[in-house]
């Protein structure tokens, strides 16, 4: 047989085994698919690398050549990508907090008037934590003078070491309530376990869960279970994919009324106590269809740069930003450089509605 005669006989065999191969490829898409459906019902991630290194382990023991187990390695470890690729991809269509429809919007209403995430820009202020009626009294005192609607009321205070401040507990609480009662204030608290979610309920008009918390899967569906309002910080060290997630876990389990914030990320920088990641706001307002506040105060850990990051925040896009405040930051009893004294929020808030006058002002 000539040389052209057997390179088209060769050829002519490969074809059908190329069918072959495309038809085992959509066949293997398709079961995976439907794994990923199973592993999205019970809340476990897609990506399991201790499964690929199984599969990869026994495709090498079965390889017999020619191709090297090295080839191997690559040619199946894109198969592994692209299948994760339609696994996430399906996960994005279906997920409750992904944006459908690009007028999509949630609006999250308290019975003090506040709405957040209908084009308005709110503000969440008060102390890093409850130390004192007093305290809270004269902060309560200074929002509802300025149209704040929501007061921090922090009765617990996760901490990095176990001997520092760790909040007044429940009798914090009760003072946060009495002062909010006192200004038509809404309270909102972090909760940091979720046995603490009955008598919390009794004090508080949203929950907090904070960075430390925000992949806790058995905290957030168990305030999924709840019907107040539950904000979520961005974990430092999180993803905004993880962050969604994290606020699907709350959703999926029936609790609609999510609140997203972006509190920094961990990096290199050694001035700010944070970095705080600006661009999150609009890819989350693109992505999701939540409220999104900016925390100013935990993305740099310093006052003196909260007006800027302020006026950042109102230009992004955002439905609000949260800012500690004390009466005095000195002696306050935790995070005393990033807390804002009463006239400092004064000038926050000047800052903020001029930039807001701007901002609306329909251009020439």
């Amino acid at each position: 047989m000539s040389a052209p005669s057997r390179l088209k006989e060769l050829r002519d065999q490969i074809d059908p085994i190329n069918l072959q191969i495309l038809e085992l490829l959509n066949k293997r898409a398709t079961i995976a698919r439907e794994i990923g459906q199973v592993l999205q019902q019970v809340g476990t991630r897609f990506y399991d690398p201790q499964r690929e290194a199984e599969m990869l382990t026994a495709l090498q023991m079965a390889n017999e050549g020619p191709f090297s187990n090295e080839a191997i390695n690559k040619i199946f470890s894109e198969i592994f990508h692209a299948t994760l690729n339609l696994e996430e991809r399906d996960a994005r269509q279906t997920i409750l907090v992904q944006r459908k429809q690009p007028d999509q919007h949630t609006i999250i209403e308290f019975r003090n008037g506040l709405r957040l995430g209908n084009d308005s820009f709110e503000i969440i202020a008060g102390p890093c934590a409850v130390e004192s009626y007093e305290q809270m009294d004269r902060v309560g005192a200074v929002l509802a003078e300025r149209g704040v609607k929501m007061i921090r009321g922090m009765g617990y205070k996760p901490r990095t070491s176990p001997y520092d401040f760790q909040g007044m507990g429940e009798e914090g609480l009760k003072i946060a309530r009495q002062v909010a009662n006192k200004y038509g204030l809404a309270v909102i608290s972090e909760v940091l376990d979720m046995s603490l979610i009955p008598m919390m309920d009794e004090y508080v008009d949203a929950f907090w869960v904070g960075a430390r918390n925000m992949q806790n899967s058995f905290l957030l569906r168990a305030l999924g279970k709840q019907s107040k309002p539950v904000l979520l910080k961005r974990g430092f060290g999180a993803t905004l994919k993880e962050f969604i997630y994290a606020a699907e876990y709350i959703m999926a389990s029936g609790n609609q009324q999510v609140i997203l914030m972006e509190r920094g990320i961990r990096t290199f920088s050694e001035w700010t106590r944070n970095t705080l990641d600006i661009s999150a706001v609009p890819l989350l307002k693109q992505e999701t269809h939540l409220p999104i506040i900016v925390d100013i105060s935990h993305s740099a850990g310093r006052r003196d740069i909260a007006n800027p990051l302020g006026r950042v925040a109102r230009v992004s896009g955002a439905d609000g930003l949260m800012v500690e405040v004390h009466p005095n930051p000195d002696v306050a009893m935790s995070d005393a450089k990033q807390q804002l004294n009463l006239e400092q929020f004064n000038q926050l808030m000047d800052d903020i509605e001029s930039v807001s006058d701007r901002y609306q002002q329909p251009a020439e």
